[in-house]
């Protein structure tokens, strides 16, 4: 393979072929905005591109800037952003752009970005090579991807890791890394995808070992996943009136500082079970019970009560969303007999 050639094949491609996303510029014109740039990432880590584009849609309408995002209610955040998962990079988001906005603008380097809250490796140099033009090395699942089949990587993932780096390091030009970087990943995205890649619509196939192997759908080579460990838990709804009692989860850990449904009875009564819901996070799953109870005065418990008919407006996440579903669909069951 002529390394030097894979870039200049890739940004021609890109060029033409580039997807339209609300965050990015055109090929070849000035950057985007940092702030987009770095919002963007923060909600593309863990999260598909459409849904990302909705979220980011309603953060940009509401908090233009990164100033305007600092200024904002921690609980205002957290609610809009009920639904994206992974709920500490939104405590991240806040934290950040509050350091932003004290400093005046977003840093411009790697190493400055990685001092930033929820910004790792891969999002500094993303924010790095795209909204300031350094030459920086992006490596995300789809590039990954591409590099392993670029150079028919046969040691396995995670391992390969430190390897593709040094890959996707040796391609990285000089001039135009953030459109490099975004080529590569759209790439990954619309051709060479994980099942069945579109070598005849690759601009960089002719460079490509895995292809060459007649295999590329093999690589990058992956180690089977350990099971994920379960565990159990339980949530309450208590309904007085037409509203249920919510409580704010601890500001760290699991879902931290999110709108939840009580993890212990808030009141004595006849509690009715209406199922478990299972939920995976990352590393386990969770089978959480849904205990039941509906009261005709509010006893005097710690919480806020909130319509029922409101809850699409309560920044749930999602867990305490299905939870809230399993729950209203039995009180309708029970009160139909």
């Amino acid at each position: 393979m002529r390394v030097d050639a894979v870039s200049p094949a890739l940004i021609g491609w890109y060029d033409v072929h580039a997807r339209t996303l609300p965050w990015r510029s055109p090929p070849g014109t000035p950057p985007p905005d940092p702030y987009r740039v770095w919002l963007s990432e923060i909600m593309l880590q863990q999260t598909g591109t459409l849904v990302a584009a909705r979220y980011f849609a309603r953060f940009t309408a509401l908090w233009p800037t990164v100033a305007l995002l600092a200024a904002a209610a921690e609980a205002d955040v957290l609610r809009e952003w009920a639904g994206l998962g992974y709920y500490a990079r939104a405590r991240n988001l806040i934290a950040t752009a509050r350091i932003v906005a004290a400093a005046g603008g977003f840093p411009t380097t790697e190493s400055d970005l990685r001092r930033l809250p929820g910004i790792g490796l891969y999002t500094a140099a993303a924010v790095a090579a795209i909204a300031f033009g350094a030459r920086a090395v992006v490596v995300d699942g789809n590039v990954e991807r591409v590099v392993a089949r670029l150079f028919a990587v046969e040691v396995p993932l995670p391992a390969a890791r430190r390897l593709l780096y040094a890959h996707a390091d040796a391609l990285t030009p000089a001039a135009r890394a953030g459109d490099h970087a975004q080529a590569l990943m759209d790439l990954g995205a619309t051709i060479c995808t994980p099942r069945a890649p579109n070598c005849s619509r690759c601009p960089l196939a002719a460079h490509c070992e895995a292809r060459a192997s007649g295999t590329p759908g093999r690589f990058p080579i992956r180690l089977p996943r350990p099971l994920r460990p379960v565990r159990d838990g339980t949530a309450y709804w208590l309904e007085v009136d037409g509203e249920v009692l919510l409580v704010r989860r601890p500001a760290s850990g699991l879902l931290g500082g999110m709108a939840a449904l009580p993890e212990t009875p808030p009141t004595a009564g006849d509690w009715q079970p209406s199922g478990t819901i299972r939920h995976i996070f990352t590393h386990f799953e969770l089978r959480l019970a849904v205990q039941v109870l509906r009261l005709p005065l509010r006893p005097p418990v710690a919480g806020e009560w909130t319509a029922v008919a409101a809850l699409g407006d309560a920044g749930l996440p999602t867990l305490y969303a299905k939870a809230a579903l399993a729950a209203q669909a039995h009180l309708r069951h029970a009160g139909s007999r």
